[in-house]
């Protein structure tokens, strides 16, 4: 996880330190991980990550309880989506400019955008900051166990996935796939898509493509290793 914020800080996707990231460490997903209030992505640790019960009504009331916004979503999600292991949502910058588009679905112009192929739902609900309504009524769009990615309307974005490297790999390529679809977009030609067949077979392809996300982060990791990085203390 911490890796994951600090990789995620390097390549301009978070936002000031607002954004959140979460793990549930149990069995029903009802206790996770979350990063500590107002902390900036570049600098957190493993050891400073706050572990808290989605089911209990006080957190807020505790010392150094999360975000409220943090609460909100990701205490939803991990209460009533057990499939949300990992959660990452951030406001980066081409999947927000999506999400600003009247149309914010994304064609499958090329590979990266094919992965997502019928893998996304758009939210096009918006009511204001994350708060435990909002994030109730997010998780009640994550029914459908193909949808890993909501592309949140005029917010941002929000993946899940069963570990840490794969959401973040997730993350990563939807962020990728979006910028070619808005770079595409600028050029004002007609764009070539993708037939609905081959785009649900690159994307069950990819999906089944071995040890992807897991070697992803490992590379990463290791990048950081080597230039002494504390994010795992």
């Amino acid at each position: 996880m911490a890796a994951a914020f600090r990789w995620t800080a390097r390549l301009n996707m978070h936002e000031a330190v607002a954004n959140h990231f979460s793990l549930a460490v149990n069995a029903d997903g009802s206790r996770f991980l979350i990063n500590p209030n107002q902390s900036h992505f570049a600098r957190i640790k493993a050891s400073d990550l706050l572990e808290v019960d989605a089911n209990d009504p006080a957190t807020m009331d505790h010392p150094n309880a999360p975000d409220p916004t943090a609460w909100g979503l990701h205490g939803s999600l991990h209460r009533l989506c057990p499939q949300a292991r990992c959660i990452m949502h951030v406001h980066s910058i081409h999947a927000t400019v999506l999400a600003c588009l009247k149309d914010s679905s994304l064609p499958p112009i090329d590979q990266n955008c094919a992965t997502f192929y019928n893998r996304t739902v758009i939210d096009d609900g918006y009511g204001g900051l994350a708060f435990e309504d909002e994030g109730t009524r997010c998780a009640a769009m994550l029914t459908d166990p193909k949808v890993k990615v909501m592309i949140m309307g005029n917010h941002g974005v929000l993946v899940i996935g069963a570990t840490v490297a794969e959401t973040f790999n997730r993350l990563y390529y939807f962020e990728r796939a979006a910028e070619t679809y808005i770079r595409a977009l600028q050029t004002g030609r007609p764009l070539r898509v993708l037939s609905p067949e081959v785009a649900e077979k690159t994307a069950q392809e990819l999906e089944d493509y071995p040890d992807a996300s897991a070697a992803h982060l490992a590379a990463l990791k290791a990048i950081l290793d080597d230039e002494g990085a504390n994010y795992a203390s």
